[in-house]
């Protein structure tokens, strides 16, 4: 917790800090008055998978204390609950005075309501709110014009953000200041990394890293089904395809070699890993990949344009 809190640049003299035991976790609470993250209340409207991921990472890691955290939802009530008695964050129900003191206001909706999540709150929102959407497709300029000219960023993380390994990229308007993307930045790096982007190439994004963990997921499904129809258990296969995938990875980011050169040193010439390389090749694996990050990307600029007036 003490290694957290020193990540965030604070000392003794710019800190102060109180260990808040409860719900067997140890939190820290911090205000930070010279460097760091001061954004103290922070409201998630919605409260969907990407939501409980983040929520989930940032009570994890301590990064911000449960009782600063708020979540409102227009329904699911049970998840509400849910996420109160599991995390210890707070409710936002008819209530919703709180949004009047938020520092950082999270559009956590499903797109097709972000209209109706901008109107709920839009009256109680105060000028100094920084508003953070990780809704896809919903362009920063309809966000403007629903929530009023202020800080806005659009942010694509994935839900990996659940173990503090998300993938997330951010854009910003022009009115976002140096200081407050430094700790929306120092938020997102709890829970992952984070990079920063153009607002257009977020469609891109989405399609690539925001679903990534989906495509991931469905490459271990169809693996295993066909080691087991080749004979093994399916938790031998899981286990060894999801080793394997780790380890590929952790190659790829501590090597400075090209995915490709990797590939070509673990593929000898006449053996068992050239003949399944020229199985995926001989059935299109690359332009099934390419088609499935176009047609992604696609319905990301379809969802956009829904929201452009």
């Amino acid at each position: 917790m003490l290694t957290s809190w020193a990540k965030q640049g604070g000392t003794a003299e710019t800190c102060v800090f109180v260990l808040l035991l409860g719900r067997e976790r140890m939190f820290l609470r911090f205000r930070i008055e010279k460097g760091g993250v001061s954004m103290k209340t922070i409201v998630f409207v919605g409260a969907g998978s990407m939501a409980q991921a983040m929520i989930h990472g940032w009570m994890k890691e301590a990064t911000v204390a449960p009782e600063n955290v708020y979540v409102m939802n227009k329904s699911d009530q049970e998840k509400l609950a849910s996420l109160n008695e599991t995390y210890g964050v707070q409710l936002v129900c008819e209530k919703k005075e709180i949004l009047k003191t938020a520092d950082l206001v999270i559009l956590a909706m499903k797109p097709k309501d972000v209209q109706a999540g901008m109107n709920s709150i839009a009256t109680y929102l105060p000028t100094t709110a920084v508003v953070l959407s990780i809704l896809a497709g919903v362009p920063m300029n309809t966000i403007e014009q629903g929530l009023g000219k202020r800080p806005i960023a659009r942010c694509m993380p994935n839900t990996s953000a659940t173990i503090g390994m998300s993938a997330s990229a951010i854009a910003w308007n022009e009115r976002m200041e140096s200081n407050d993307k430094t700790e929306i930045i120092e938020l997102l790096k709890t829970i992952g990394s984070v990079i920063e982007v153009e607002e257009d190439e977020l469609h891109v994004i989405t399609a690539l890293s925001g679903s990534g963990p989906a495509y991931v997921y469905y490459f271990v499904e169809a693996f295993e089904k066909a080691a087991v129809a080749s004979g093994l258990s399916a938790q031998v296969a899981r286990n060894l395809l999801v080793q394997t995938i780790a380890g590929s990875a952790e190659m790829l980011k501590q090597s400075n070699e090209t995915p490709s050169t990797l590939r070509k040193q673990v593929t000898s010439p006449g053996g068992t890993t050239e003949a399944g390389i020229e199985a995926l090749q001989n059935s299109g694996f690359s332009d099934m990949l390419a088609r499935c990050l176009n047609d992604a990307e696609t319905r990301s600029r379809e969802l956009g344009k829904r929201y452009i007036k």
